[in-house]
Formats: structure tokens, sequence, C-alpha cells
């Protein structure tokens, strides 16, 4: 109401002419965590930083929460006040120093500054991916999620706690989501006393983080590992395949059955990635809505559990065959893999857009491949969900394609297989070969790798997004020409004349190569 009395406020206009929950629902659609939209934080020197700050200066903590929540408008109010904290405490470690002559202000402020920066790049990226999902696939999908991790985390909390906790887990996104701060602030609260108070039904790896402060707990507990598996558990849910009442029991309580058998079997597989847990679970779902409907539920139901297998098989699969890729290539060249694929796809997508995205799949590469096979899974795969995610919301704000559109729509399970299976985009125009779309000068011949490499895969997404059918063979072919050019010119006295005339004749030998 205080906003919309404001006069000098012209942005709000239209939502301050619908009534609630329309109108609250249009100012949390006008939030921007675009860059660019807010200038970016400037690093501040350390000597002025700890001249401005002093113990008492609550002025200072005030102002940094404030730029904190207007670059990050779908950061959780309880993260940006436990990220304040730690920039508090960087603050009192860094600056009470400053009279000792040996103690390296710098230094300081670059060792602690990851405690500030992380959480809010990470968990500010996690949280908008979840309030996205609430808002595209709905409560149902985001309570499927919460139970698989919640599952997989606590495996010897009975099912009764866990689905507690999942349903105040949902209803606190709801309120976060929504930007009522104040509840979100509190639910997470009560679900931190309750887990904390009722640690020895729920897990016995979280007693150090229940001791924490309570801004610090949730951090903590998210981050904890995963209970042991009960000793007494079975191998096998074989009772949901088995059972003779099984379709009865689908049939009068279906949301309930499927709860228990996600539960059931996600406790059971830590080594699972939650996304592939939710595809089991739908194709578990699917198969109990066609075998019912049969006279012999048994003789279908048994055809599920080679599915079952097929589907893992392949998913570990993909895994597999992309770490090898990347441990075989290397970052640069497994990010240019990623790159033929990806503009193949998306060509409507810029080239910094194309870069960034294959950028973050190769860090998950490298920090996923490295991995044991019982942590692959959960660390590629649901980390990759969180670029689709991205991907997805780029799609909202500027529609991609229509294939990208029915897979960042139609399933949040099958988003990164669906992503997957895609192939080149046959209703793309490709662009023309114009003048400026191929240019070659003496900064090839830069000794800084980064930079040559940015150049480089600029012009591979350019030749693409040119030639969506090119070959293998034929891009193998271009860049060994091109190769021999830049080596050619960058030993010449004049490198920026013979990037002039030999430029060209490259270009006419690629297009004849492309046109055969």
């Amino acid at each position: 109401n205080t906003i919309c009395q404001e006069d000098n406020l012209p942005r709000f206009t239209d939502c301050c002419a619908k009534k609630d929950p329309e109108r609250n629902d249009c100012f949390l659609s006008l939030k921007n965590s675009s860059r660019g939209f807010i200038s970016p934080f400037e690093r501040p020197n350390a000597e002025a930083a700890c001249k401005n700050y002093s113990d008492e200066d609550i002025y200072l903590c005030f102002s940094f929460i404030y730029d904190v929540s207007r670059r990050h408008p779908f950061l959780y109010a309880p993260t940006i006040l436990s990220v304040a904290i730690h920039y508090d405490e960087m603050m009192k470690d860094c600056c009470r120093s400053t009279e000792d002559s040996t103690h390296n202000l710098e230094e300081c402020f670059r060792r602690q500054a990851p405690k500030v920066v992380k959480p809010i790049r990470e968990d500010g990226l996690r949280q908008e991916h979840t309030c996205g999902i609430l808002k595209k696939f709905g409560e149902r999908t985001i309570r499927a999620l919460k139970l698989v991790q919640i599952s997989q985390k606590f495996p010897k909390a009975d099912f009764f706690t866990v689905t507690k906790l999942v349903s105040d887990i949902a209803n606190m996104h709801k309120d976060c989501c929504r930007g009522d701060m104040l509840e979100c602030m509190r639910d997470r609260e009560e679900i931190l006393h309750y887990v904390c108070t009722n640690q020895d039904i729920i897990s016995s790896k979280i007693k150090k983080c229940c001791e924490k402060p309570l801004l610090q707990r949730s951090e903590c507990i998210v981050n904890a590992e995963n209970d042991d598996k009960p000793a007494n558990l079975s191998p096998q849910v074989r009772e949901f395949i088995e059972d003779k009442g099984i379709c009865e029991r689908f049939a009068q309580e279906k949301d309930t059955h499927l709860a228990r058998f996600l539960y059931e079997y996600s406790r059971r597989h830590p080594e699972f990635s939650a996304q592939m847990l939710l595809r089991i679970g739908k194709g578990y779902e699917d198969l109990l809505d066609e075998c019912c409907k049969t006279g012999s539920p048994d003789n279908c139901c048994s055809r599920g559990e080679e599915e079952l297998k097929k589907h893992i098989y392949e998913t570990e699969s993909v895994m597999k065959t992309s770490c090898d890729i990347y441990k075989e290539k290397g970052d640069y060249y497994f990010q240019n893999e990623l790159l033929l694929s990806f503009t193949k796809k998306m060509p409507q997508l810029t080239s910094a857009e194309l870069i960034k995205f294959t950028k973050q799949m190769t860090t998950i590469g490298s920090k996923c491949c490295q991995l044991s096979q019982d942590k692959l899974l959960p660390c590629a795969e649901e980390n990759l969900d969180l670029v689709l995610g991205e991907i997805c919301r780029r799609h909202l704000t500027n529609p991609i394609n229509p294939a990208v559109c029915h897979c960042c729509s139609s399933s949040y399970a099958l988003r990164r297989p669906c992503m997957g299976k895609l192939e080149i985009d046959e209703n793309y125009v490709p662009l023309s070969l114009t003048p400026d779309l191929f240019t070659f000068h003496e900064d090839l011949c830069t000794t800084e790798e980064e930079k040559l490499q940015h150049k480089k895969q600029e012009m591979l997404i350019n030749l693409i997004k040119y030639k969506p059918q090119i070959t293998q063979e034929q891009l193998t072919s271009i860049t060994v020409a091109f190769t021999a050019m830049r080596e050619q010119c960058c030993k010449e006295e004049n490198r920026e004349a013979c990037f002039v005339k030999e430029g060209p004749e490259l270009i006419k030998r690629s297009e004849k190569l492309l046109s055969a």
C-alpha cells in the first residue's frame, strides 16, 4: 500500500491497479536478477573499507544487507542475514589487525571473501531455481522433489516424520517465493527447531549443526552428509510390485501410495540423483496406471523391473560417457564439444550465453567426474539441473525455440533427458555470410590463452550458426586450416596485413568445403 502511494515509481502503476493476490504476484514478476540491471559489486579497497568500519557501526551492516538484497532479489532473507554475519566476521578479523605491520590486509580479504560471496551466488541460484520449479510445475513437484531429498538425507527417519518435513519445507518455499520474508524466516526457524529437537529419530549426522547459532544451522544441515542407512533395511522394495492389494491401494490413496514408494526407494539409493528418482517414481505411477486396468496386473507389473534396470543403465551410461570425454579432452575441448551440440540445439542464444552455459557445464565435469561412482550421479545431474533451470528461465523471458519450450514445460523430472535428445533446430534460419561474420586480426596472436580460446569459441559458434549441418570432418578441416593460417601470420613482421590477405582466402576455401 505504501509503495502504491508513491508518485515517483511508474514501474509499479500496473501492479497497483490490481487486487491481492494478483497485485503481489505482479510485484514479484518485476524482480530482476539479470546482470547489468544493477551495477555489480565493486571490490572495495581494503584499507578504505577498514577505515570506515567499526564494531559498533550498525549502518555498515545495514548497507551491506541493502546492497546484497537489491542485487539478489531471489535470495531468501535468512540467507542474507547469515551472509551478513560472515561479512561482519570478515571485517572484524581483517580490520582488527591493521596496526600489525606483518598483517597483509589484501590477503586477509582475499582469503575470507569466499565465505561471503559463495553463499550469495550458490544459494541465490538454488533459491531462484526452486521458485522457478514451484511456479512452473506446481506444489506437487516441489513436494516430490523434497520427499526424495529428505529420504536420501535422513534414511532412518520414518515415513510420518519425512512427510511432515516435506509439508513444512514446501510451505516454507511457498512463503519465501511469494516474498513473504517474515513468514519465510519463521517457517525456517520452526523447521530447524523440529529437526534439532528430534535428532534421535531423524539423523545422527546433525548434532554439531544443531549446536550452531540459528542462522548458521540451516546451511550446516543442508551440507551435512547423508545419514547411514538402517542396518535392517532390505535392499529391494518388492512389495510395491508383488503385493496382491497394490491396485486397490493405488486407487484408494494414490498420492500416499506413490509417496511411500518414493520414500522407500530413495532412502535405499543415495547414489541416485533426485531427478532420476523422480523419473523412477513417474515410471512406477505410469506402470500402475497401465497395469491396474488389465485383468492380470501381476504379469504386467513384473515388466516394470526390466524397464527400471534399463533406465538406470541408460542414465549411468550418459554420465559415464560424458565423464570419459571430459577426462580425455580436458576443459577447453570438452566445452567446445558442448558448444557444438548446444549451438545446434539452441542457435537463438547469443555467443555470450552459449559460452556461459557450456562453461558452467564444463565446471560440473571438473567437479563431479573425479568423484566415486556412488557420488557421481547426484553431483552431476543435480548441478546440471541448475544450469538447465537457468536456460529455461532465460526461455521464459525471451523464447528460444519450440523444442526447448517443450523440454522446459512438459516435465521437471524429464527435463535433462529431453534436452539431451534435442537435435538441430530445423526451423532456424542460418546466418548469412556477411563481411563481419568472420574477421581475423592480429589480436589472434595474443599469448593470453584464455582470451585466444574465447575468440576461437566465438568463431566456432558463428560457424555453426552459419552452417548448422556441418559435419565433424568439415569442422576438423576448417580448424586445421585456421590453425595453419594463424601460425603463419603470427610469424610475419606485419601480422595485420597477413590476416587481411589470408583471412578472406580461408573463408573462400571453407565455403567451398561446406557447400561440397
